[in-house]
C-alpha cells in the first residue's frame, strides 16, 4: 500500500518548492507532486521536506571509531545518525599499514552486513584516507604508515573482492610515486578518488583530474594552500569543474568568509562532510580516531595530543545551519548535503525527491533541525518519540563490544 508525505515546502532537486506531495511504495519514491495534498496523505503542518542527508567522510560518532568497529558499534552509529537528518554515510578509515587497512576495511564491512534492516542510517561501503597521503601533509595520520600508491598496493586493494565490490572512495596525494597511475587503475575500478593530504602544485591537481580524480578532501586543510601564483590544490579545486569540493562547515576547519567564499565560487560542487570522529555526539573526553588518543574539550574541536585539530564533532544538519548562517541560500546549503554528495559517489537514487529515488526523506523544522527521518521508506527517527541519550547508546555499545 502506497504512502503519502505531503508538506508545505520541499526540496526538489536544488530548490524550495511548496506544497509538494511525496508517494512511496516499497522503500521507492514512485511520485512527486505540487499543490494539495491528495486524500489519504500524511500532512506536514509546516516545516520542510528534503532528501535524507549523505556524508561520505565520517570516521565515527557516538564513542565509536570506525577503525575499531564491530556489530555492535556500527549499528550504535546507525541509529545515531538519523537525528542529525543522516540517512546514508560512507564509514572512512584513515592512514594505517595497508594490510592493517584491508583488515579493518573487512570489519567494516561485516559490521554493515550485521545491521537488521529497518534500523538506522546506512552504510554505503568504506572509504580510505590513506595510506597513499603525503607525509608534508600528515595532519594527525600517522607519516610512518604512509605509502607510496604502488602497483603492489593498490593490487592489494582491488584483488580483494569484498573490498573492491565495497570500496567507494579513496583519498590519496597523486603527486606521489606511481600517484596518477594509482588514480588510473581506482578509477578504472569503479573508485572515486579524491585528492587530500596533499602537497600536489595546482599543474598536479589539474593531472590527477587529467587521470579521473573528481573530489577534494576537507577543502584547504591537510594540502598545499591557495596562493596568488601556485594555486595548489584550492586555486585548482575552485576553478576546474571536474572536481566537487569536500567541505568541513564547522567553522573551525574553515573560516566563515572563507566557506562563503567556497560557496560563490564554486556552490554547485560543494558537498558538505563532517569528517566526524568518535568524539561526534559525545561530552568533552578522551576518544579515538584510527586508534589513536583525541581529545575534545567545551571548545567542541578534537584535537591531538599535541594541539592538532583532529577531525570534527560536527554533525552535517549542524553543517547545514553552519552554512545557512554564512549567508549561503538555504536551497543551496541542503543540496550540498543531499544531491552533491549522492552524485559524487555514483548513487543517483539517493539525496533527491524524484520518482525511482530511494525513499530517504527528512522534515526539518523552521529552524532546521530535524524533526522525522524516513530510511527507505521507515520512520526511523521523530523528535515526538522519546530515545535514549546518546551518551547511554555509546555507554551500552561499550559495554557490548568493547
Amino acid at each position: 500500500m502506497d504512502a503519502v508525505v505531503a508538506a508545505p515546502r520541499a526540496l526538489l532537486g536544488r530548490t524550495i518548492v511548496g506544497p509538494a506531495s511525496v508517494r512511496i511504495r516499497d522503500g521507492r519514491i514512485v511520485e512527486v507532486t505540487t499543490g494539495e495534498a491528495p486524500p489519504g496523505a500524511e500532512v506536514l503542518s509546516d516545516g520542510l521536506l528534503t532528501p535524507g542527508l549523505v556524508d561520505v567522510q565520517v570516521n565515527g560518532a557516538v564513542g565509536v571509531d570506525f577503525a575499531e568497529v564491530d556489530a555492535a558499534g556500527m549499528r550504535a552509529v546507525a541509529e545515531a545518525l538519523p537525528s542529525t537528518g543522516v540517512t546514508r554515510f560512507l564509514p572512512t578509515l584513515i592512514t594505517a599499514p595497508v594490510d592493517v587497512v584491508i583488515r579493518q576495511a573487512r570489519a567494516v564491512l561485516a559490521a554493515s552486513a550485521a545491521l537488521p534492516d529497518g534500523v538506522g542510517a546506512r552504510p554505503l561501503g568504506v572509504h580510505l584516507e590513506g595510506p597513499f597521503l603525503s607525509p608534508k601533509r600528515a595532519g594527525v595520520h600517522d607519516p610512518s604508515f604512509m605509502v607510496d600508491p604502488g602497483p603492489d598496493q593498490i593490487s592489494a586493494l582491488l584483488d580483494d573482492d569484498a573490498l573492491r565490490r565495497a570500496l567507494r572512495m579513496v583519498t590519496m596525494a597523486p603527486e606521489q610515486p606511481g600517484g596518477l597511475e594509482a588514480v588510473r587503475r581506482l578509477v578504472a575500478a569503479g573508485v572515486l578518488v579524491a585528492v587530500g593530504h596533499s602537497d600536489a602544485t595546482g599543474e598536479q591537481t589539474r593531472a590527477a583530474a587529467d587521470a579521473g580524480a573528481r573530489m577534494v578532501t576537507h577543502l584547504f586543510n591537510a594540502q598545499r594552500p591557495l596562493g596568488h601564483r601556485e594555486p595548489g590544490v584550492p586555486g585548482v579545486a575552485l576553478v576546474d569543474e571536474r572536481f566537487t569540493l569536500g567541505l568541513i562547515a564547522d567553522l573551525a576547519h574553515v573560516g566563515p568568509d572563507v566557506c562563503r567564499l567556497v560557496f560563490n565560487a564554486a556552490g554547485a560542487r560543494v558537498a558538505l562532510v563532517t569528517d566526524a570522529v568518535a568524539a561526534a555526539g559525545m561530552p568533552p573526553g578522551r576518544y579515538h580516531l584510527g586508534g589513536a588518543e583525541v581529545l575534545l574539550t567545551e571548545d567542541g574541536v578534537p584535537r591531538s595530543p599535541e594541539g592538532t585539530i583532529a577531525g570534527s564533532a560536527l554533525t552535517l544538519d549542524r553543517a547545514v545551519r553552519n552554512i545557512v548562517s554564512v549567508g549561503v541560500p538555504v536551497a543551496d546549503a541542503l543540496a550540498s548535503a543531499t544531491i552533491v554528495p549522492a552524485e559524487v559517489i555514483g548513487e543517483p537514487g539517493l539525496g533527491r525527491l524524484a520518482p525511482g529515488a530511494v525513499a530517504d526523506l527528512v522534515w526539518w523544522d523552521d529552524d532546521l533541525r530535524p524533526r522525522k527521518v524516513w530510511v527507505d521508506g521507515e520512520v526511523v527517527f521523530d523528535a515526538e518519540v522519546p530515545v535514549a541519550p546518546v551518551e547511554a547508546v555509546a555507554a551500552g555499545y561499550a559495554t557490548a563490544g568493547q
